[in-house]
């Protein structure tokens, strides 16, 4: 069982009493499923797996899955429970983290100024230096008291929106920035090539999540690891999304699959009486000046494929010297991600009372959701789908509130109108084959509509739709974006030529003003 000290920090389980408690977990599924749900579960297993290791070869897997043949052949369901359990177990020990609170504490106290101080000019002289902030850079918001007492007292779920794969060791800042404990996290497998990368990941919350791998054996192990976390206090972080934003909006809709297990996990800690055994759920929303994939995601997105393919693993984030090119240009920028964190939810989409006396009525209120009229909770998967569904809604939600809008997406947003009403028509496979000297407006209207946009992004920003960080002028916000479009991209969203302002890439164009679509900016 893992502990927690005052601040909610957890101390992992040794790796063989984790083992042990996941074998018992999987044991459990298995046992209770019918001989056909169990054969229908396990022969496709083999079929993907069989698939996934001709593209991806693993020599230690392939008895493994022989056994499994073997078994399925047998008709044994005993043997056949117990080459799945094999499978599973090595599944179990690939996604296992190892999380260290002493790297934890070393990396929170030496990463944020290491990384500022790549940012920043060598200094002329050793005595003119000054260990460098990433406030300016990274913007955290939210009611940072108020987390950190529901962090002590139960186990928070982070929901945060996925725009790259920046996104996790931003947020582990951003948490700590926050004053609050580490989350644990899925990670890509792919992220852990490299073995400096794997060691601090591990130790930092991360545990790996193999998107190759697509049975729904897979999942169960991945859904009862989670359960496991959250059933020990472990708070957790899941990109409801479950993969970056290809278009760069926000999400509208959320996988439920890891979201569900919140609410698997409170009913055992029902079962159980564990004390501390509320889940809550937080929002959170990351706005990046600059994405160091967008031209990549956008690409995707619009292309047939996109339809398609879930993983992406050949983007700008495979190569570490244009990452760290990437992280010097956009940490450079004043406010170059803003992270919010929204009000708590309970697990059935409801926000979570202020004061302790009202969270302890709320609880006892929730318990008869699940629970018959003795107090036992009753098991009852079709319900629990109803009651995460509604927690997806909430989450979605929620989202547009914790929005910032900033210069660069606001002018690039005003940019693809422009060319929209000029092209009499918002179909973007169209908008982006618009020949280059189509796309362009003049500075006097790209002004003109931007001071109009700037003067509808504060309104609601006063009414509590969304948040801006925005100059006090359209010429200002429009200098602020330009230098943003031209950090990174080699194509710019937006290029100055002078009297005109041409989309130079409209692909990032259209990437960038996404971002404000659905909001009514």
């Amino acid at each position: 069982m893992s502990a927690h000290s005052a601040t909610g920090m957890f101390t992992e389980a040794p790796p063989e009493a984790v083992a042990a408690e996941m074998e018992r977990r999987v044991r459990r599924f298995l046992a209770e499923l019918t001989e056909e749900a169990l054969a229908s579960i396990l022969e496709e297993a083999h079929y993907l797996e069989r698939k996934r290791v001709e593209l991806h070869p693993e020599p230690e897997v392939e008895p493994l899955l022989d056994a499994l043949a073997e078994a399925l052949l047998k008709r044994d369901r005993e043997a056949r429970e117990a080459a799945a359990l094999a499978l599973t177990r090595r599944w179990a020990e690939e996604i296992h983290g190892a999380f260290s609170t002493s790297v934890y504490r070393f990396a929170t106290r030496v990463l944020p100024t290491g990384v500022a101080g790549l940012i920043v000019p060598s200094p002329r002289r050793l005595r003119d230096w000054r260990p460098p902030s990433l406030e300016g850079a990274l913007q955290v918001d939210g009611d940072f008291p108020f987390l950190q007492e529901l962090a002590r007292e139960a186990t928070l779920i982070l929901a945060p929106t996925h725009v790259s794969n920046m996104d996790s060791p931003l947020i582990g800042l951003a948490l700590y920035q926050a004053g609050l404990p580490p989350f644990r996290y899925g990670a890509g497998l792919n992220l852990f090539s490299n073995p400096v990368m794997s060691f601090f990941m591990s130790r930092l919350g991360a545990y790996t999540v193999d998107r190759t791998k697509s049975s729904r054996l897979y999942k169960q192990v991945l859904k009862e690891y989670s359960v496991r976390l959250l059933t020990t206090r472990q708070h957790s972080l899941f990109f409801p999304g479950g993969t970056r934003s290809r278009s760069g909006g926000l999400e509208r809709d959320v996988k439920k699959g890891l979201l569900g297990t919140g609410l698997t996990a409170w009913q055992e800690n029902l079962e159980a009486n564990r004390p501390q055994g509320e889940i809550y759920v937080v929002p959170m929303t990351l706005t990046y000046t600059l994405v160091l994939e967008a031209e990549t995601l956008i690409r995707d997105h619009l292309a047939e494929a996109g339809k398609q393919r879930f993983i992406i693993s050949d983007d700008e984030f495979a190569r570490p010297s244009k990452v760290f090119s990437f992280a010097r240009r956009l940490l450079e920028l004043d406010g170059g991600v803003v992270a919010r964190l929204g009000e708590p939810l309970d697990l059935f989409g409801n926000k979570v009372a202020r004061s302790r006396h009202e969270r302890g009525e709320q609880a006892s209120h929730r318990m008869g959701f699940v629970t018959d009229r003795g107090g036992k909770v009753v098991r009852d998967p079709q319900r629990d789908r109803v009651y995460t569904e509604r927690l997806s809604r909430a989450l979605t939600a929620a989202y547009p509130g914790l929005t910032t809008v900033t210069s660069n997406h606001l002018v690039a947003r005003v940019a693809w109108r422009a060319l929209e009403e000029r092209e009499g028509t918002t179909d973007p496979f169209r908008l982006v084959r618009t020949p280059a000297w189509r796309r362009v407006v003049s500075r006097e209207e790209l002004i003109t509509r931007l001071r109009a946009a700037m003067g509808v992004a504060e309104e609601g920003a006063a009414a509590h739709r969304w948040h801006t960080r925005l100059p006090s002028t359209a010429e200002e916000a429009l200098s602020e974006a330009l230098t943003a479009f031209r950090r990174f991209h080699h194509s710019r969203a937006l290029a100055d030529k002078g009297n005109v302002l041409r989309i130079d890439n409209p692909n990032l164009c259209y990437y960038y003003q996404n971002r404000l679509q659905h909001l009514g900016v």
